[in-house]
C-alpha cells in the first residue's frame, strides 16, 4: 500500500533531502515550498526518478487559507496523507532589541502558525483513518536557546511544546507526533557564517563537523516507520553538541 507523504519546505535543505530519501521507498510525495518553484520541481523530478509519484504545491502557508488549499490538493491528487513532515521555516540573526514587532510576527507565522494551521487541517483526515504520523523539524535551540537568534529559538521551543502536547491528544487515535531537533547542519540557513565563525562552531561540536541534511533525512525516514508507541519525543541530531 503506497504511503502518502506531505513535506513542506521541500525545495532545499532538510526538506529536499527528506523527499529524496523517502522517494527511494516509492509511495506518493506531495511537496511544497513558499516561492522556489523551480527548485521544487527539480526535487520532484529526482524523486520520480527514484520511483515515487510526486506532486508539487507552491504557496505561502502563513496564510491559513493556503494550508487548507494545500491539504485539499493533496487529498484530490493522492488521498488523505499518512505522514506530514513540517519542515518549512526561516531564521533571523540579530540582537533582539534591534528587531521589530513585524520581524517577530513574520517568524512566528513562518515557523509556528503555518505549521499549526497545516497540521490542524491534515489531522482532520488522519482522524477519519485513525492513523497517521506527524514529524516536526525543530532545532537544538528550541531547548538551549541561542543568543542573536532569540525569535528563532522562541519559535522552536514552541514547536517542541506543540509536539509533546499534540502527541498526548492524538495518541488515542493512533496518530504519532514527534520532532527532530537538528544542531548545526550544513544547509543554506547556515551559509551566512564566515569561515572563521564556522571553524569556531565546529570546535564546539564534539564530532568536529556540521551535520548533513542527508543525516537528518535518515532520522526522519526512521520516524516514518518507528513503532507508534514512540510519540511525543524531541529527538536531537547534533553530533553531541547539546
Amino acid at each position: 500500500m503506497k504511503r502518502i507523504i506531505m513535506i513542506t519546505g521541500a525545495s532545499r535543505g532538510i526538506g529536499r533531502a527528506a523527499a529524496l530519501r523517502l522517494s527511494e521507498e516509492g509511495g506518493c510525495l506531495f511537496l511544497s515550498c513558499a516561492k522556489n518553484t523551480a527548485m521544487l520541481q527539480e526535487t520532484a523530478v529526482l524523486c520520480e526518478k527514484n520511483g515515487a509519484e510526486t506532486c508539487t504545491f507552491t504557496g505561502d502557508l502563513a496564510d491559513p487559507s493556503e494550508c487548507v488549499r494545500m491539504v485539499r490538493a493533496c487529498e484530490e491528487r493522492f488521498g488523505i496523507p499518512d505522514i506530514l513532515i513540517n519542515n518549512a521555516g526561516i531564521s533571523r540573526v540579530s540582537l533582539f532589541q534591534d528587531s521589530s514587532p513585524e520581524d517577530l510576527r513574520k517568524i512566528l507565522d513562518a515557523n509556528l502558525c503555518s505549521m499549526a494551521d497545516l497540521t490542524r487541517e491534515t489531522v482532520k483526515g488522519m482522524l477519519k483513518k485513525h492513523s497517521g504520523r506527524i514529524i516536526n523539524v525543530s532545532s537544538v535551540f528550541g531547548g538551549t536557546g541561542a543568543s542573536m537568534e532569540v525569535e528563532y529559538s522562541l519559535t522552536k521551543g514552541a514547536v517542541n511544546a506543540f509536539t509533546r502536547s499534540l502527541a498526548k491528544e492524538l495518541a488515542p487515535s493512533g496518530i504519532a507526533v514527534n520532532a527532530i531537533a537538528p544542531g548545526a547542519i550544513d544547509t543554506d540557513m547556515n551559509r551566512n557564517l564566515s569561515p572563521e565563525e564556522r571553524a569556531a562552531l565546529e570546535e564546539e561540536i564534539p564530532m568536529g563537523r556540521f551535520g548533513t541534511a542527508g543525516e537528518c533525512a535518515e532520522l526522519i525516514a526512521f520516524l516514518t516507520r518507528a513503532p507508534l508507541y514512540l510519540t511525543g519525543e524531541i529527538i536531537g541530531i547534533n553530533g553531541g553538541w547539546a
